[in-house]
């Protein structure tokens, strides 16, 4: 017959071949990586600010494509901000060269916004419904700044 260490042994191993087997058969997560540009690219203000602050900076800063069709609600289009990617990016020249606006360092609405399409992305939403989700969450607290 078999020791008893012999069966545990025995038992463990049908145990691990089996939690892999379903693991494996089980559907998986339809995240996405997100498109981030690098923390050593932000100025020192953005290093300095919350870490999901950060986050919004480095998002908006890499996906100029996206963010300039999601609207900002916190009354930004006033001093001229036309999507939210204006709350973090003043200007782009020639060279690429970026040129940040502060204005998201302290405002939670343009953070939340961006948080939130970091999200749907995330899970495998595209952008399309990211912008009709801001535009139905973020409608009440303003008009929308695209033109």
């Amino acid at each position: 017959m078999f020791s008893k260490a012999r069966k545990l042994l025995f038992f463990s191993i049908i145990f691990v071949l089996l939690s892999t087997t379903i693991s494996a058969c089980s559907p998986q997560s339809q995240g996405h990586d997100l498109n981030m540009a690098a923390m050593d690219q932000m100025p020192a203000e953005v290093q300095s600010a919350p870490v999901t602050v950060q986050a919004a900076y480095q998002f908006a800063v890499a996906n100029p494509d996206i963010m300039k069709d999601i609207p900002c609600y916190c009354g930004c289009g006033s001093i001229g901000h036309t999507s939210n990617y204006s709350c973090y990016v003043s200007s782009v020249d020639d060279k690429g060269n970026i040129q940040f606006d502060n204005h998201a360092l302290g405002c939670s609405i343009c953070v939340d916004i961006t948080q939130d399409v970091m999200r749907m992305l995330k899970d495998g939403k595209s952008p399309q419904d990211a912008r009709a989700y801001v535009d139905a969450t973020y409608s009440k607290y303003g008009t929308s700044n695209i033109p």
